[in-house]
């Protein structure tokens, strides 16, 4: 079996591809952002690629390269743009990024595409690029586009055998055991489990102020302690999520 991976595959083959067997194509999108002295700034793409990898190697399908720069990152689920790597783009930017990435995708012949987020932030303006590009195919165009977050794809099961003090919520979960653990399971060489804060989870008014005010977001950037991480519990909780996105994809795009 040969690689998922778009940019590893020449234009031939991935055009036989499409052509061929109609495969379901992923769209990794995510951030380049700061999660704490123990993770790397790209952990939102690394993450993202690497389920949709296991998701498309399940179904048989293409992962694109990832769109590698997401929109501002927010105090209450990122930390803030205050901190020196975090590096952004304005919503009209990622909107058209999205957009015309669907539109391209279209062009190619691909009539079931899978744009899958791993930074929070990213939701709305993907869900606008999307429908924008639709919007320019017509009514009548086969292709169909299912957008979804991994997280949400853990089960309350998983959750709590992975959080048995209690699951804080995704938000706090920023650079904490969920993505600590995942990355221990799919980039090992990539985390500094020595550098790991011990911050408990941050406490946020129920507004926000503007500018917004650095001293609301921990020192270390991580919104919730990563200590209970480990790549067991990544390896869990990445094994389900791939499986359940790609039962997802073959229901929905039987």
């Amino acid at each position: 079996m040969g690689t998922v991976m778009m940019e590893q595959m020449s234009w031939s083959v991935y055009r036989d591809k499409i052509i061929r067997d109609n495969p379901a194509l992923f769209l990794p999108c995510g951030a380049l952002e700061q999660h704490g002295p123990h993770l790397p700034l790209g952990t939102d793409a690394l993450l993202a690629s690497a389920v949709a990898a296991s998701a498309a190697s399940r179904v048989d399908g293409i992962v694109a390269p990832a769109l590698s720069y997401g929109y501002k990152s927010q105090p209450k689920c990122g930390g803030g743009q205050h901190f020196c790597g975090t590096t952004s783009l304005d919503a009209h930017t990622l909107i058209s990024q999205a957009r015309d990435a669907v539109r391209e995708f279209a062009r190619h012949g691909v009539k079931k595409l899978v744009v899958l987020n791993g930074h929070y932030e990213n939701q709305w303006f993907l869900i606008e690029g999307i429908d924008l590009a639709l919007r320019e195919l017509g009514p009548n165009h086969p292709l169909r586009v299912m957008r979804l977050e991994y997280w949400d794809f853990m089960t309350e099961a998983t959750l709590a055998a992975v959080f048995p003090a209690g699951f804080p919520g995704f938000a706090l979960e920023h650079a904490a055991v969920i993505e600590t653990s995942i990355m221990l399971h799919y980039h090992p060489d990539l985390v500094r489990l020595d550098l790991i804060p011990d911050n408990g989870p941050a406490d946020f008014p129920p507004y926000e102020i503007h500018p917004l005010n650095p001293a609301w977001v921990p020192a270390s950037g991580v919104l919730s302690s990563a200590r209970g991480a480990d790549a067991e519990k990544g390896r869990q909780m990445a094994g389900e999520v791939a499986q359940r996105i790609a039962d997802a994809v073959r229901a929905e795009f039987a």
